[in-house]
């Protein structure tokens, strides 16, 4: 039934979580919501020797390391390499690391860190290494987008959540077809939540998204999402291309951002009862609603 009071209304149509930062992601049917983001999302990270962290802009091939969350063990796949298990708690040392402006206390994987590196460095044809989040070391997001709302994060690019509108995909899908360029799916833009019943780029617009089976719990879009080279990579193949990035250039330039490219929004979460260990539970089919921000 729709609720009149709210001037957009849709359902959650796809949760994401993507355990190893820029690598593959996972589609689930539900998970656990914190002030971070989902549980598991970007908890580990690929860095080479100094603690840089890698990425598909300029490493490509890590589209094709697919994780796979068990019940005590991360383990990952590459075509032509056996499945690297490792378990979910192996911690070793302190070692700093680094995402994009921040430098963080991270743990290395202790007697699991050499296998790791062999595993990585194998798939990715360079050296590499993985780090797992510490959470005594807060990492904020930009205090410029979220104000003084709490908005920690793991190793995301900066903020908790992405979310994007499906709508915003049929719409660029509708674009390549004019182009006679196959079809995309969402996961060329990475979010952790697709919400269906939207217009197009709705989540741009609205002020709240309040997510109506959670009591009390929101999330608020603070920041566009700035786009990079990921979205022109087939997340099958990790072939690099260049037609989703031309078409969007064409209609996505975003004044918040000083004309950038966009695509979704980074948000933050809203809500949930005090402490660290606070969460709410995200599922598919869940109902969204909010009402239209007018600046």
């Amino acid at each position: 039934m729709t609720d009149t009071s709210y001037d957009v209304q849709g359902q959650i149509a796809q949760l994401w979580i993507y355990p190893v930062k820029s690598c593959a992601g996972i589609a689930v049917q539900q998970a656990q919501l914190s002030r971070h983001g989902l549980q598991w999302d970007r908890h580990w990270m690929v860095v080479d020797g100094q603690g840089e962290f890698l990425t598909q802009r300029t490493h490509p091939r890590m589209a094709l390391i697919r994780p796979e969350i068990g019940t005590d063990h991360l383990r990952l796949h590459f075509p032509g390499l056996d499945a690297l298990q490792l378990p979910l708690t192996a911690q070793g040392g302190k070692r700093r690391a680094r995402v994009w402006k921040d430098v963080v206390d991270a743990w290395d994987l202790g007697e699991w860190a050499q296998p790791a590196s062999q595993w990585l460095s194998a798939a990715l044809q360079t050296d590499a290494q993985l780090v797992r989040f510490d959470p005594e070391q807060p990492r904020q997001a930009s205090e410029r987008w979220v104000g003084q709302d709490d908005a920690p994060t793991h190793f995301a690019d900066g903020y908790p959540l992405l979310v994007l509108s499906q709508a915003a995909v049929d719409e660029l899908n509708e674009r390549l077809e004019q182009q006679a360029e196959p079809a995309v799916d969402a996961r060329r833009f990475r979010p952790n939540i697709v919400i269906s019943g939207l217009e197009a780029h709705d989540e741009d617009r609205v002020e709240l998204l309040h997510l109506l089976e959670s009591a009390g719990v929101s999330l608020r879009p603070c920041k566009p999402c700035t786009r990079c080279p990921i979205p022109d990579i087939d997340p099958d193949s990790a072939v690099p291309g260049t037609a989703v990035g031309q078409l969007i250039r064409g209609y996505r330039q975003d004044p918040r951002v000083e004309g950038a490219i966009t695509f979704g929004m980074n948000a933050l979460v809203l809500g949930l009862p005090p402490g660290r260990a606070a969460t709410a539970t995200l599922q598919l089919g869940q109902s969204v609603a909010g009402n239209l921000r007018f600046d």
